[in-house]
């Protein structure tokens, strides 16, 4: 058993960076800049010596070769992860003025380093105990549930992230609907569009370059181009056709968003998908022929269920580039989390870019872990080991 040089890096890091940078800060409002506070002013010498155990006890089991090392530090470092909105609550707390209705708390850089340098320690450490899906999802539960709780607590009612929430709920909900709706949707239009197009090119071997080379030709314009050059087509489209526009279609809005969201999509989906559905052995192909497998038998019992991983790798892929690029459309009123980004950024407001970044994030990192254990979950037995 060596030493773990990824969590001994990590741990290090995040013990210089958690006191050289500032935690949090309070503001007197929303515009004025704060003062920032490290991790001594912020959280007092107990706080402070707690979090300094905690990263040295990681650097300790990282280093030192003991059986269960990284059950330890799972523990260890999956309560950290639950436990760090205590953190936030303290140092408002302790430095929040009383009697000023405006002031606020905010996350500062320290806060966001320790926090990401621990989840890639735990990535680590689930990694070396081996996948085990029922642990992942169980650590997820608790470390989301931990900081739901938090967040809906008093103790955070001050964090200017919180305050952007509550000052506008049910845009916020709107926005979560609408990002799934664009992002799923290309997604699924994605899906049928690249099976059929793989099939075309399997069954016509002289489609393929011109099948791959238009979908590579659409993955290589800028997305904001994409953007900007459907509002013109759609426009004239719905000039020509006046029905489309009772169905909600115009030159801006969700419409010329799904469309860019499609084209994006495509390259991926459509290469793993023919890559996948063309490099099954030969000899299982033709092992399924000796068994009286037809064609269509073939393809559904033999071919489809061994590409599915592959084909999922690529759907997870698309997802999470569409999750990303979903936030982009918000510049031509497709609406989504992107709205609260560009809203943020006009005004100066960077809790308000929080407000419709991390979301994104959190997004992506669910469809990537769901999508990466459902592609586990349908690899041969063999392939898992």
């Amino acid at each position: 058993m060596s030493v773990n040089r990824v969590i001994l890096a990590l741990g290090i890091l995040a013990l210089v960076l958690v006191w050289l940078l500032d935690v949090g800060t309070i503001q007197p409002n929303r515009i004025v800049s704060g003062t920032g506070h490290g991790l001594l002013s912020a959280v007092g010498w107990s706080g402070a010596a707690l979090v300094t155990l905690i990263l040295v006890g990681v650097i300790l089991f990282a280093v030192l070769r003991v059986r269960g090392r990284y059950l330890f530090l799972l523990v260890m470092i999956g309560l950290s992860l639950a436990l760090l909105p205590l953190l936030l609550e303290v140092f408002a707390g302790r430095h929040l003025p009383e009697g000023s209705p405006y002031a606020r708390s905010s996350v500062g850089a320290g806060f966001w380093c320790l926090l990401f340098l621990l989840s890639l320690m735990l990535i680590e450490v689930v990694g070396q105990l081996g996948r085990r899906r029922g642990l992942q999802l169980l650590l997820v539960a608790v470390i989301g549930g931990s900081w739901l709780m938090f967040l809906q607590s008093d103790g955070l009612e001050s964090l200017s992230l919180v305050r952007e929430f509550h000052a506008r709920p049910a845009k916020f909900e709107q926005a979560l609907w609408t990002h799934l709706a664009l992002a799923f949707g290309a997604v699924g239009i994605s899906v049928v569009l690249a099976f059929g197009l793989a099939l075309k090119m399997i069954r016509s071997p002289a489609w393929q370059r011109p099948i791959l080379g238009l979908v590579s030709f659409l993955q290589t314009i800028p997305s904001l181009a994409v953007f900007g050059l459907l509002i013109a087509p759609l426009s004239a489209l719905v000039s020509a056709f006046p029905v489309l526009g009772s169905l909600g279609i115009r030159g801006i809005g969700w419409a010329p968003a799904l469309l860019a969201l499609v084209a994006y999509s495509l390259l991926p989906m459509v290469r793993n998908t023919f890559v996948a559905l063309t490099e099954v052995p030969e000899h299982l192909v033709d092992a399924g022929r000796g068994m009286g497998m037809n064609e269509r038998q073939l393809f559904f019992k033999l071919k489809l269920p061994l590409a599915l991983p592959v084909m999922i790798e690529g759907v997870r892929i698309t997802t999470i580039q569409a999750i990303g690029l979903t936030a982009v459309a918000a510049l031509i009123g497709a609406g989504g989390f992107g709205s609260f980004i560009f809203q943020g950024l006009g005004q100066a407001a960077m809790d308000l870019v929080l407000l419709g970044a991390l979301p994104t994030i959190v997004l992506a990192l669910l469809a990537d872990a769901l999508l990466t254990m459902l592609a586990a979950s349908f690899r041969p037995a063999a392939a898992r080991v």
